[in-house]
């Protein structure tokens, strides 16, 4: 996206895109143009200029801020923007934006969560069978040519039954347990409060969500009070067999604990979608046959980008 002079009246407006540097604007050729019809997008990453100068060069004409991933946007990154009156994020999350900055200036926050909630949650069931039936695991020992070799490959698991604890059932988790009741799963939940418009069985803390389930999937929000709620207690609650599909904030889960139970053998498997330190992933996760990894993919199909 070309850098260009302050806009004029008769111009698209000018919208901000917000993202660390490893974050691109999705390149789905549609959304793109999409839009570049509606909107003169500055991207601060595609411009040769020193990304304060360019900051400042354009702050008197922005109103609106796109932000693609986590990147944090503080109180103090909002007083650069003097103009600013919305702030868009591509994503359900709002966990790094400053929400009582943006409230005390005025600024509308707005998220993705409705638009993505079918693709996110496709992606945590596509995850969940990957794990129990070792897809991927698959794939790599008929690529690797073993299969001539050690004939049998070692055996999955079977979704239907399997008992799912879902945290956060919110418009991505009610999309999950919609997709794992036609597999004939069993649903409990634990969430803020317990949701009168539902019938699954709820549970007041994760710790004993766990303790009754085979399966974790994780769609809450990423607040102080869910940091690093999956921690080492709760995975042992869960169980041996037990596995954990994260598809919300990787820092929902202690992801230390998380390598050490994987790799000593304390849980069943786990699908991760994100990470505490994207793009960042322990490297002790590569080798592991019961670990699927996706680089914080959930939302990205051109659908969802039309929605």
């Amino acid at each position: 996206m070309a850098d260009k002079e302050p806009q004029q009246p008769e111009e698209l407006p000018i919208v901000l895109v917000h993202r660390l540097p490893s974050f691109k604007i999705p390149s789905d050729p549609s959304f793109r143009d999409q839009l570049r019809s509606q909107f003169h997008m500055l991207d601060p990453h595609e411009s040769p200029e020193p990304y304060d100068s360019f900051l400042a060069r354009h702050a008197p004409f922005i109103r609106v801020l796109m932000t693609i991933g986590p990147s944090p946007i503080s109180a103090e990154f909002l007083e650069r923007l003097p103009v600013l009156e919305l702030i868009v994020a591509t994503s359900a999350g709002l966990n790094h934006i400053d929400l009582p900055a943006c409230w005390s200036r005025g600024i509308v926050v707005t998220n993705a969560s409705l638009a993505f909630a079918e693709d996110v949650a496709d992606c945590a069931v596509g995850l969940l069978i990957d794990v129990l039936r070792r897809i991927s695991a698959a794939d790599r020992f008929v690529r690797g040519r073993l299969w001539p070799v050690k004939e049998n490959y070692p055996l999955g698991f079977k979704l239907g039954g399997k008992r799912v604890g879902i945290v956060g059932l919110g418009s991505i988790g009610s999309e999950v347990a919609k997709r794992l009741l036609a597999f004939g799963c069993t649903i409990a939940y634990t969430s803020r409060n317990k949701k009168q418009s539902v019938s699954f069985p709820f549970y007041a803390n994760v710790r004993d969500l766990a303790a009754n389930s085979d399966v974790l999937v994780l769609c809450c929000a990423l607040t102080k009070e869910t940091y690093h709620m999956i921690n080492k207690d709760v995975m042992v609650a869960l169980g041996k067999d037990g596995v954990i599909i994260n598809v919300g904030r990787g820092s929902l889960i202690n992801e230390k604990e998380l390598v050490q139970c994987l790799v000593g053998g304390d849980m069943g498997g786990a699908g991760l979608d994100v990470y505490e330190n994207e793009p960042n992933v322990p490297k002790e996760l590569f080798g592991l046959d019961n670990v699927v990894l996706s680089p914080h993919c959930a939302v990205m199909t051109p659908e969802s980008f039309e929605a």
